[in-house]
């Protein structure tokens, strides 16, 4: 198809959602900027926070990991559901009876201000690397399909789509995006069922006769039993469980989007019901994986050859591919025009909910946990705004050279590395939160830096090492639990327990 009409298609778009986001944007101040005034509809959350969660890595390495390990990442999934279920019925009561703008505010209350400080820039450089990851791959998508090979091409989309975000979220922040998220989850949602649809159709299936087909080829195999691997279904459903507790309800992107409810009951409401309706999302996206591989297959533009993915370039040879390929391959080679340009949108519409709440999020989180401008008596509100507008503008470029130096590295299969990275960056958050939580002792606060670099160092090590220790045993996402006990154990070695009512114990006691 011709690259003008992905363009027209793109633009289009992206002028329906900056009308939107200007209409929800109109008078804001910083209050709506980082909570949405805490006027949102918890339905409209719940429905927008499925794009958010998902993302273009969901989009496109979660089909593609199919091909090998079959409908195996639904176990991960309904860890999920577990996380989600303790983050709304634990997590969000705490943050609504504190009335908190940033959650990371609690570890200050808790502990003191370094705490307060290492706890938020864990989270800083968690949703840098994990939103930049989330952009490389889809922008990397579009140059391999769309664009001319070379560094400054991918350069020049970077940016074309980082100011696409900066417009739209500039003004509004939550505000807008809660608004703007329903829209492109809509679309994102519209391609994920167009795109089954329509291959399911050239394959001549109903849908009863497409499952039989997946189940007959092992691609709906869920739970695997060798618990020596990493895919064991304990290891990822306790993985899954722990990874949203740490990357939903220890993370400000996330958490911003709930504490913009009225109250905290329609938060829950929100959380509990977006849950499932993502159990079902998850679900269809594999499905769409099996399907995808049944029409490759059919097709024989891709094989698995000594286990290395292969696809049919250009001159009908067989070249090693990642399977990260196969979706974009498909959407754009192989089926209709107006196919290719609602994968395009859906594409879209997968990468800007994740990289706009990142960025809110993160410039939510330096304006208030780093630069504490919230707390400065002698800030007036265009100074605080002013000083949020510098920052978020900041955190585009940041993202920018993320992005660059990912393309730089080449990386690829992201959802098993972007699971990697959340294990090691978010385990000393979901430490320190547990430890607050559970105990009531207080911790040395200048120490607290030191166990929350030590913990994920000493995983590292431990992650390298662990075929020497048991033969044939590799960590999968459990891993994040391990990092946040070490973290726990650390903070318990340099605390000392307390008979004294904190000013949070006064506060919770309210």
């Amino acid at each position: 198809m011709s690259p003008i009409w992905i363009v027209l298609s793109i633009s289009a778009y992206f002028i329906f959602l900056s009308i939107i986001a200007w209409y929800t944007s109109r008078n804001s101040d910083n209050d709506a900027f980082f909570r949405g005034s805490k006027a949102s509809p918890w339905y409209i959350v719940a429905y927008g926070m499925i794009g958010t969660s998902l993302s273009g890595v969901t989009f496109i390495s979660v089909p593609g990991k199919v091909g090998a390990a079959h409908f195996a990442y639904f176990q991960v999934v309904l860890g999920y559901l577990i996380g989600y279920l303790v983050v709304a019925m634990v997590l969000l009561p705490l943050y609504y009876k504190l009335n908190l703008t940033s959650i990371y505010t609690y570890l200050q209350k808790r502990f003191g201000n370094i705490t307060y400080k290492t706890g938020a820039s864990f989270f800083i450089l968690s949703r840098t690397l994990g939103a930049t990851l989330r952009l490389y791959l889809v922008i990397n998508v579009l140059q391999i399909f769309l664009l001319p090979a070379g560094l400054g091409y991918f350069t020049i989309a970077a940016l074309v789509v980082l100011i696409m975000i900066l417009i739209y979220t500039f003004k509004g922040g939550v505000k807008s995006i809660i608004w703007t998220d329903m829209l492109q989850t809509t679309f994102m949602l519209l391609a994920l069922v167009t795109c089954i649809w329509f291959v399911k159709s050239k394959l001549n299936l109903s849908f009863v006769s497409m499952f039989s087909s997946l189940h007959d080829k092992g691609y709906t195999e869920i739970f695997m039993t060798d618990w020596l691997k990493g895919n064991f279904f304990l290891k990822q459903i306790i993985g899954g469980m722990f990874i949203t507790i740490a990357m939903t309800g220890l993370d400000q992107e996330m958490m911003q989007k709930n504490i913009s409810c009225k109250n905290l009951g329609e938060a829950q409401k929100n959380m509990i019901t977006f849950s499932f309706i993502l159990l079902i999302v998850n679900l269809i996206f594999l499905v769409l994986g099996g399907v995808l591989f049944l029409y490759s297959e059919q097709l024989h533009i891709s094989q698995f050859a000594d286990g290395k993915f292969q696809l049919l370039d250009a001159t009908n040879t067989y070249v090693a591919a990642n399977t990260d390929d196969l979706f974009p391959t498909i959407a754009l080679k192989y089926l209709p025009p107006f196919i290719s340009i609602i994968f395009i949108i859906g594409l879209i519409s997968a990468l800007f909910p994740s990289a706009d709440g990142a960025l809110t999020a993160l410039t939510s989180s330096i304006c208030i946990d780093i630069l504490g401008i919230n707390d400065n008596k002698n800030l007036d509100e265009k100074q605080r705004t002013n000083t949020r507008l510098k920052v978020h503008f900041s955190m585009a470029f940041v993202f920018l050279l993320f992005v660059i130096g990912f393309k730089i590295l080449n990386q690829s299969a992201l959802i098993d590395l972007l699971l990697k990275i959340a294990a090691y960056t978010y385990g000393p958050l979901l430490g320190l939160f547990m430890f607050g939580i559970l105990t009531k002792r207080n911790i040395k606060d200048n120490l607290a830096p030191i166990i929350c670099l030590a913990a994920p160092i000493i995983c590292f090590f431990i992650d390298k090492n662990a075929d020497k220790i048991i033969k044939g045993f590799t960590f999968g996402p459990e891993m994040l639990l391990w990092n946040g006990l070490l973290t726990f154990v650390g903070l318990y070695i340099i605390s000392k327990p307390t008979t004294e009512l904190s000013t949070l114990d006064t506060e919770l006691d309210k």
